[in-house]
């Protein structure tokens, strides 16, 4: 199926849910998250979930971060492509930006190379790990600038596709995908 078709059916299938469902679903990634193999390591980007747009819930996957004592980098947008990525501190002021993304105002910068993980939103993935997200590129241009050993994580209500028709040579597939039911590994 392609990426255009994806976004609108998977947009469609997150406007049905139930706020019940929402958080069900949410609970149920985190905790299926604790059963990857990634927690040995140190820095974490985390996406804040735009709650007008039905998205994982991750405010559980930032406690168990914080729990297990590991640092927490929220990205802002800086402009049309381009995040920057700031530590969570006890003095990060959150705010929502023009697109409803909760991001931190400002902070102690933390470059890409530095990133160990990344949680990436997404409206639908493929088996080969190809995810489609809004069609801004942002995810794609960050992983651009990290070390090629970053472990990305998707998070998704739904199950995968069999395949994204219009994957390009650019897009960088993720490492895992978790669901409600699943953890798929690619």
């Amino acid at each position: 199926m392609l990426k255009k078709d994806l976004r609108l059916l998977y947009d469609n299938r997150r406007k049905n849910l139930t706020s019940e469902q929402l958080d069900a679903f949410s609970l149920a990634i985190a905790n299926r998250l604790l059963k990857t193999p990634i927690w040995e390591h140190s820095y974490y980007h985390l996406f804040l979930s735009i709650s007008e747009k039905k998205e994982v819930d991750t405010s559980m996957v930032l406690s168990i971060l914080q729990g297990k004592d590991k640092n927490v980098v929220l990205p802002k947008m800086l402009d049309d492509k381009n995040l920057i990525n700031y530590l969570l501190t006890d003095n990060t002021i959150i705010k929502k930006n023009h697109w409803n993304i909760p991001e931190p105002i400002d902070g102690i910068e933390v470059p890409p190379t530095k990133l160990d993980v990344i949680f990436m939103p997404l409206l639908a993935f493929d088996l080969k790990g190809n995810r489609v997200g809004y069609g801004k590129g942002f995810y794609d241009t960050l992983l651009k600038e990290c070390r090629p050993d970053i472990i990305k994580v998707g998070l998704s209500f739904f199950a995968a596709e069999d395949l994204i028709t219009d994957s390009e040579p650019h897009d960088v597939p993720m490492d895992y995908c978790v669901t409600p039911d699943q953890i798929y590994s690619f």
